[in-house]
């Protein structure tokens, strides 16, 4: 389990002795959400790729849109739009992000907002984000937006500017239910297709050597 998670996990089994002291029924219903609670910040091991070009999945969750989007303002990138995959995370996934490509952290950005529906378009322009801008080895650069959900209130971030990220090194989470929007560099496709399940750290979400057309899927 992520370290973030420790309190929790000790408010909700604290709330949870108060619960059995009220009703045995309310103590197990609090033993069942302080599990989730634990289950909610756990931090797998994962098995990171490491051949060069791949772009990863930085969220646990399901692809729930593929579209043509401007980065963030904030990050100062460009107005041009570039093609956008989201991740949405439900509060039953892995909430640890990490890094889809190495490289240095040439910029980062907060901006406050609402908390929408995750899974909803317009969350990427009203929600609650937080921005960052991976430069890579041969200057490309990446877009990574953790987005607030419904549910989620709370933005972390681990890692600084000019700092060097790893592919599939932790950079951050977001508690509890959210997206994550990864904006690829011009001309790079997607090897996902919408509604499909994605690992964090794992899951190949792009390949900058890839002349491939974008991945079409179908649900059955």
């Amino acid at each position: 389990m992520h370290k973030e998670g420790l309190k929790f996990v000790g408010i909700f089994a604290a709330i949870t002795v108060v619960l059995f002291l009220l009703s045995d029924v309310l103590g197990w219903i609090g033993v069942i959400l302080t599990i989730w609670c634990y289950y909610f910040f756990r931090d797998p091991i994962r098995s990171v790729p490491t051949r060069e070009g791949l772009i990863i999945s930085p969220a646990d969750g399901v692809v729930s849109l593929i579209e043509m989007a401007v980065p963030p303002e904030e990050l100062g990138v460009g107005s041009d739009p570039l093609l956008r995959v989201s991740v949405f995370m439900s509060v039953f996934n892995c909430h640890i992000n990490r890094a889809p490509v190495a490289g240095k952290v040439k910029a980062l950005a907060y901006r406050p907002g609402k908390f929408l529906n995750a899974s909803l378009d317009k969350a990427s322009a009203d929600n609650e984000r937080s921005s960052m801008c991976i430069e890579m080895a041969d200057g490309r650069q990446l877009v990574v937006v953790q987005i607030a959900g419904l549910v989620a209130r709370r933005i972390l971030g681990f890692v600084e500017k000019d700092q060097e990220l790893r592919t599939g090194e932790r950079f951050g989470l977001i508690r509890f239910g959210s997206r994550l929007d990864v904006y690829l560099p011009d001309g790079v496709n997607p090897l996902v297709a919408l509604g499909q399940t994605m690992v964090a750290g794992e899951t190949v979400l792009a390949d900058l050597t890839s002349k491939d057309a974008p991945r079409s899927g179908r649900m059955e």
